[in-house]
């Protein structure tokens, strides 16, 4: 492989920059498609009670929502823009990793061709997400990483301390990639990668970049350690069960796309000098899979693997057609993560990507909310199990005549309890049990459903008018903080 002064100078193939522009038209253009994401509505909110932390994020994903909502609050298609630019990104810095590796043309435009068909790319590249931030941060700093390791002088330590410090403020997995190639460094080599004063430089930028998510969270007890114990343990609606996470490394990426970063993997183990990047892969799969982490956890790494297996892949197959036929079986992932035909045609997409499905009846359930909600006592306030349920009713519920939502998940918390003068609340998402130790009345009054029966997590969920608060709120309001 070249050092990274002579690939550089090889200009970066026009249809890497096509392939890219093509994700970001795709993805612009299926934005405003079915509706919001649990995640996006509670985005929303968190960029309205803008801060340095969030219990359960950084505070750059909010800041994005803010700027969204500014710009134009009732478009999806705008909340969205940053993770198709993400995404496009992505695709071109595969392609740059790629050349940097010593990639020719066609490995370049293959690099780009795998990042942009790679499943969980285009699925977190639909939704504003800290998912989407992640991986693009993790593509960069990978790739200024490969820059290093080729000869990049003191500017690239400082714009991987900038990269990395940035991503941090969208998800804290960014500290964990940075952790998990030190250690391989130190474990294979070339330890000289880490002389200072350029790798010195680099974490003082990170951490300076970093410090005040870190203080806010110091602040407020870590309560991001609380977050990360709740998805260890499956608390999360992503969380998938340990047994899975390697098999959904294949079927995430795309089962078709699996040869080129086989090939990435095995190539950087047989260059001594890259050689601790696939140890870090393996690091940081070990880990995740022991300590439960999420599956998508480990998307950041494929770009890299993408751009390192793209030449060999294509030097090694001796038939023409056959990189081109593993990319073209990969295209049906575009309907299977993009919401391309109507939600009620979409019975195989929903099933294989879950996260389709939260996008779907938010307006109606609120809808069902206000109902309920102007049948129940005056002065009654809405209280809900998570912050997807809370998102909508402060998304949708001005217009229906609902006030504000307050629920005990995560960020919601944070913001504030009902009135001290509160007696009666209805209660959306909560199981009975968990009801009756709070208030000692408590009547079912109806069940959240969406016209389309799409079984998304909300789907047949109760609502409740409960009264007689057992404990005034400043009591009741700790024992329904939830972190998860």
């Amino acid at each position: 492989m070249r050092r990274v002064g002579q690939a550089s100078r090889r200009p970066v193939a026009p249809a890497v920059g096509a392939t890219a522009l093509a994700v970001f038209v795709v993805l612009l253009a299926v934005a405003g498609r079915y509706g919001y994401h649990r995640d996006e509505l509670y985005f929303l909110q968190a960029g309205r009670h803008l801060a340095w932390g969030y219990p359960d994020q950084p505070p750059l994903v909010p800041a994005l929502a803010r700027l969204a909502s500014w710009i134009d609050a009732d478009s999806l298609t705008v909340l969205r823009v940053p993770s198709a630019l993400c995404a496009a990104a992505v695709v071109v810095v595969a392609a740059l990793t790629a050349r940097d590796l010593g990639a020719r043309t066609s490995g370049q435009v293959l690099a780009a061709c795998a990042a942009a068909l790679d499943g969980t790319a285009l699925g977190t590249g639909h939704l504003l997400s800290t998912a989407t931030t992640n991986l693009l941060g993790w593509t960069v700093v990978t790739w200024l990483v490969v820059r290093l390791v080729k000869g990049a002088g003191l500017a690239t330590w400082l714009a991987l301390g900038a990269a990395a410090g940035i991503s941090m403020l969208a998800h804290p997995l960014a500290a964990v990639l940075l952790v998990g190639c030190a250690a391989s460094v130190l474990a294979v080599g070339p330890r000289s990668l880490l002389a200072p004063p350029g790798p010195v430089l680099a974490a003082g930028v990170a951490a300076v970049l970093a410090l005040p998510y870190v203080v806010w969270q110091a602040r407020h007890g870590f309560p991001q350690l609380d977050v990360a114990s709740s998805v260890s343990g499956g608390g999360s609606t992503s969380s998938e069960p340990r047994a899975l996470f390697l098999p959904l490394q294949v079927l995430q990426t795309g089962p078709f796309l699996a040869p080129v970063w086989i090939a990435g993997l095995v190539a950087l183990w047989r260059d001594r000098s890259l050689r601790f990047l696939a140890v870090t892969y393996a690091l940081l799969a070990a880990a995740f899979l022991v300590l439960g982490g999420k599956p998508y956890y480990l998307s950041g790494m494929y770009p890299l693997l993408f751009a390192a297996g793209a030449q060999p892949l294509l030097d090694a197959v001796r038939r023409r057609w056959v990189v081109p036929a593993l990319l073209v079986l990969s295209l049906p992932v575009v309907y299977l993560t993009l919401p391309v035909v109507p939600f009620g045609a979409a019975g195989v997409p929903l099933a294989v990507n879950p996260d389709a499905a939260e996008t779907i009846g938010w307006p109606g359930y609120v809808r069902e909310v206000a109902e309920a909600y102007h049948a129940a006592p005056p002065g009654t306030v809405v209280l809900t199990q998570n912050y997807g349920e809370a998102g909508a009713v402060d998304r949708y519920g001005a217009a229906l005549g609902l006030p504000r939502a307050y629920s005990g998940h995560n960020g919601y918390w944070y913001w504030g309890s009902p009135p001290e003068s509160t007696s009666s609340v209805l209660a959306v998402g909560f199981d009975a049990p968990t009801l009756q130790r709070w208030f000692g009345t408590v009547r079912q009054v109806g069940e959240l459903h969406n016209r389309w029966d799409v079984d998304g997590e909300e789907q047949g969920k109760p609502l409740w008018v409960c009264s007689s608060p057992r404990e005034d709120w400043p009591s009741l309001w700790p024992q329904m903080a939830r972190l998860a």
